[in-house]
């Protein structure tokens, strides 16, 4: 299965060969010593008996944020695995070949895992600088390896699932990220919590997890080996359009009606008459046609999962623990740029995939309305399914005292919201203009938003309090205007403030909000002049 299997030696020489894998590793490497170079301490003589604290502090957020990176990667290394090769037409070569579906399942399974391995394994030289600190264990770093290798193994085989149900690569993507990111932050919060209990953690995270992940991971396998063996989905010169009618007789959990309301908002039903005079062609095509194609399955999947991790959180965050309410804004931005991802980031790229790129570079139409056309159908998408999780903040505010005293600062929270929903879209739609395909447009976008979004909270989080970083820490606070998570956190719970210096700390958490609404919604404006400005000159890398 392994040292003969043709699917691994192929897929390894087209990835390891490739420029991006050198170029990730380096990358990866450097991002890795820069946070040692940044967090070690800067002193001359080293105390190891008290640099306990701090040393435990450190491998946390180095583990912790290796194993969140990580575990997000993986979707996007192995998402392709299947639903790539129906995109580009050789599915039914592969289930023609002599090989039987368990082998090449573990082939593009272990091919797509491989270069990750690689940068896990790059590094143990870091972690060994930061032992004589103290404070961390050999034990510790065993656990901490093993989880995230077992952790790959699980969201690999979640990735490969997805790729094998759905039939458009940036689908199978949005799915296994949906489903992962819960996971990911579950364990996130179980290993911070069980830091007093050392035995506690260390059995759990060596020996419980990876044998619960290794069984829930082979089982998926076994799924899509059997889907292989008996594909449900052959044809791949078939028809490219599913009928949303016979969608709805077959579809298992919740249904979506195109012609009531809420459900037309976000899914309006396919166009039975002539386009109006004056209308936008693009945007009609979008919102009645494109989006869903191929079927509802990716939103439905999208609806649920949301709805299902949001009613924990607002119960703890909105009404237990108002005070805390802005974790319940952080996942809804962190949904929001999901969401965005999904329905704009193959905007143009799906164009250039199904080469007609040419077709709609040469039409008379103006750039505004190709751009403007697509941007408004994904951020109408995206935007009212985030209106679903806004409602429980308003709940929240009619029900909860202390949030009904601070409405004020939820006007504030929503206009964050609603920016920051307007700049997801016009991101991801940038990424899908000068790109070449939906995946790297996704991941692109994914990337972008951890590095201007959660960069600056987490470097912001982790050199609070730490004197010999305060300067790191005002930078990271100065940066962090380009961040919406840090924005919904400079909310003021109670706004206005009476006492002097309460006031003067709210005019400042007021200021950095509003800076932050004014640079977004510039950079939304120079962002979609310069696409209007690519696709009103046709510039050549456009359709190449």
């Amino acid at each position: 299965m392994f040292r003969f299997n043709p699917i691994i030696q192929r897929e390894l020489i087209s990835n390891l060969r490739r420029h991006r894998s050198f170029v990730l590793l380096l990358i990866y490497q450097a991002a890795l010593m820069t946070l040692i170079l940044i967090a070690y301490p800067r002193v001359e003589r080293l105390d190891v008996s008290n640099s306990g604290v701090e040393a435990e502090r450190l491998s946390n957020f180095f583990f912790l944020g290796q194993f969140a990176i990580l575990s997000m990667i993986t979707p996007s290394f192995t998402a392709a695995s299947i639903a790539g090769e129906k995109e580009r037409k050789t599915y039914e070569m592969l289930l023609a070949s002599p090989l039987r579906p368990m082998p090449i399942i573990f082939g593009k399974l272990i091919a797509s895992l491989t270069p990750l391995l690689l940068l896990m394994i790059g590094s143990f030289p870091i972690v060994f600088i930061c032992l004589p600190l103290g404070g961390v264990s050999l034990e510790e770093v065993f656990a901490g390896y093993v989880s995230i290798v077992f952790a790959m193994y699980l969201f690999g085989a979640i990735s490969i699932t997805c790729s094998s149900v759905f039939k458009r690569t940036s689908s199978a993507l949005a799915i296994s990220c949906v489903l992962i990111a819960p996971i990911v932050l579950a364990f996130i919060l179980l290993w911070l919590n069980l830091a007093p209990y050392g035995t506690t953690r260390l059995v759990l995270s060596s020996i419980v997890f990876p044998i619960v992940a290794a069984i829930i991971a082979t089982l998926l396998l076994y799924y899509s080996s059997r889907r292989l063996l008996y594909p449900q989905d052959m044809g791949s010169m078939g028809n490219e359009v599913i009928d949303l009618e016979k969608e709805k007789t077959e579809a298992i959990g919740m249904l979506i009606q195109s012609e009531q309301f809420p459900d037309r908002l976000f899914a309006p039903p396919r166009r039975a008459q002539l386009i109006a005079d004056g209308a936008n062609p693009v945007y009609d095509k979008e919102i009645h046609a494109e989006l869903f194609s191929q079927g509802t399955l990716t939103l439905r999947i999208i609806i649920q999962m949301s709805m299902l991790i949001a009613i924990p959180l607002m119960s703890v965050f909105l009404f237990i623990e108002p005070a805390w309410y802005y974790f319940y804004l952080d996942y809804i931005l962190a949904f929001n740029a999901l969401a965005a991802a999904v329905f704009c980031a193959g905007a143009m790229t799906s164009e250039r995939e199904r080469q007609t790129i040419d077709l709609l570079l040469t039409s008379p139409l103006s750039g505004w309305q190709i751009i403007g056309g697509k941007l408004l159908a994904g951020f109408r998408v995206s935007g009212v399914l985030t209106t679903f999780l806004v409602w429980p903040l308003v709940l929240g505010t009619l029900l909860t005292t202390e949030l009904r005293r601070n409405v004020l600062t939820m006007l504030l929270a929503v206009a964050v919201l609603a920016v920051c929903s307007l700049a997801n879209a016009v991101l991801a739609m940038f990424c899908s203009t000068f790109l070449q395909r939906t995946r790297q447009a996704m991941v692109a976008t994914f990337i972008a938003v951890l590095l201007f979004y959660l960069a600056p909270l987490l470097l912001h989080e982790f050199t609070a309090g730490n004197s010999t970083l305060r300067t790191l820490n005002e930078w990271s606070n100065r940066l962090g205007v380009l961040s919406p998570f840090m924005a919904a956190h400079h909310l003021p719970l109670q706004f206005p403030f009476e006492e002097s210096e309460s006031t003067g700390e709210a005019s400042n958490s007021l200021i950095y909000v509003l800076t932050y609404l004014a640079i977004t919604l510039v950079s939304c404006l120079v962002g979609v002049a310069v696409m209007m400005s690519a696709v009103s000159r046709r510039w050549t890398y456009l359709h190449r």
